[in-house]
């Protein structure tokens, strides 16, 4: 293992994830949008993309296996190439079948996959970097992811609004090559584990052994899982599916610039997101596991002013501008409080059952995301005109769950 943070191996890996993530975020801000755009039904929105989380739900723990058990670059080699090809597939089919359904289908394969592939980049850490840097190189992970969410959207925003959806998704087919390519050179040291009688026993195994870990040795993780469910269910599920809704349907913005701005609200999502990675990694030893709660509470209270300016306020503009900037704050919050969960994780789970843990920590974690999508997408479509009750009903909930986490650490 080498002894500086940004060794040959690593930076690879870096700049991999800078390409990859891009066209990812690219290509999942613009096919929803896409849908949206079509259908204008928040109801179907969420629907769909709470379907999308469910691959990405069964698939990470197998993630978390396969990355214990298979060299870790194989696997992000792999399912870049895939990714590549099952968007230049959506892009020779788009006017050939039914295009909510196509829709669907490719949203979950790309949930899907990125399901699989994070595990195995947030266990590669560990094998390409000293302990001592673990907070460091997770920040820098979630820069990267956060600087790509921002570029992508701004980027595919631009892209969608003036030539339309085909170039958005050749962009990401070349992205998504390239990152295979890079990442073909990276070396990643990799001892083979014993298999425990199949795949499904060795799953079965792998994955009781994660439980266990997290609910009897460190039941630290498991409550603080809870809370992240919790959140998952009440407030990122209500911006998830409540952002575009809202900007692109009911703030009464024209429609090429309602896209635009919807492009520019996601990139100020992940300028917040680049904000709070950066933080995280500059204040790495200020920062303290016992005051993480803190964190969550800001994140909840930044949701009060979107819902008192929507009941407030009759300017579109007005509303964007307020429901951006508080987005763009909780970002800042929930990254941090990300960047030093996973640091802490990685630090106090053995290296033989990091990609096992994090994998089922990913997969709880997510298990919310497609009830609230669902629920969100249901509620907006029951109160349209009356939006800011869905706004407040996820603030006073989150931020009940929010005061919880305080007592955790």
């Amino acid at each position: 293992m080498n002894q500086k943070l940004f060794s040959k191996d690593f930076t690879l890996v870096v700049i991999g994830q800078i390409i990859s993530l891009f066209g990812n975020a690219t290509i999942r801000f613009a096919l929803p949008l896409y849908l949206l755009n079509l259908t204008g039904s928040s109801a179907l929105y969420g629907a769909v993309t709470a379907c999308a989380f469910v691959p990405a739900i069964l698939l990470s723990p197998i993630g978390g296996i396969v990355a214990d058990r298979v060299n870790k670059r194989n696997v992000m080699v792999l399912l870049d190439f895939i990714t590549a090809v099952i968007i230049l597939a959506f892009s020779m089919l788009m006017n050939e079948v039914d295009l909510i359904l196509l829709l669907t289908v490719t949203l979950m394969f790309l949930y899907g996959i990125a399901g699989a592939y994070q595990p195995a980049v947030q266990a590669s850490i560990p094998a390409l970097v000293m302990q001592e840097h673990f907070m460091a190189a997770n920040s820098i992970i979630n820069t990267i992811s956060s600087f790509s969410s921002f570029i992508g959207p701004v980027l595919g925003g631009i892209l969608y609004s003036t030539y339309g959806l085909k170039p958005v998704l050749w962009v990401c087919t070349i992205c998504f090559m390239l990152s295979a390519v890079m990442e073909i050179f990276i070396h990643i040291p990799f001892s083979r584990e014993d298999d425990r009688g199949g795949i499904w026993k060795t799953a079965k195994a792998d994955f009781a052994e994660s439980i266990h870990f997290i609910q009897k040795d460190k039941p630290v993780i498991g409550r603080a899982l809870l809370v992240i469910c919790g959140i998952n269910l009440f407030l990122s599920a209500m911006i998830i599916v409540g952002m575009p809704y809202l900007i692109t349907e009911v703030l009464q913005l024209e429609a090429g610039q309602a896209n635009q701005l919807y492009g520019f609200a996601e990139g100020a999502l992940a300028a917040g997101g680049l904000m709070g990675g950066i933080c995280a990694g500059v204040f790495a030893n200020k920062l303290t596991i016992k005051k993480s709660g803190n964190l969550v509470v800001a994140c909840a209270i930044c949701v009060f002013p979107m819902g008192a300016a929507q009941m407030l306020f009759s300017s579109g503009m007005v509303n964007y501008i307020v429901m951006t900037v508080c987005c763009f704050v909780i970002m800042i919050f929930s990254t941090i409080f990300t960047v030093q969960m996973m640091s802490f994780v990685q630090t106090e789970t053995p290296q033989k059952l990091i990609g096992k843990v994090i994998s089922v920590i990913l997969t709880v974690s997510m298990c919310a995301q497609p009830l609230g999508n669902a629920l969100y997408g249901i509620l907006f479509e029951m109160c349209r005109g009356f939006e800011y009750i869905v706004m407040l009903f996820a603030g006073f909930v989150s931020l009940a769950i929010a005061m919880r986490t305080k007592h955790i650490f």
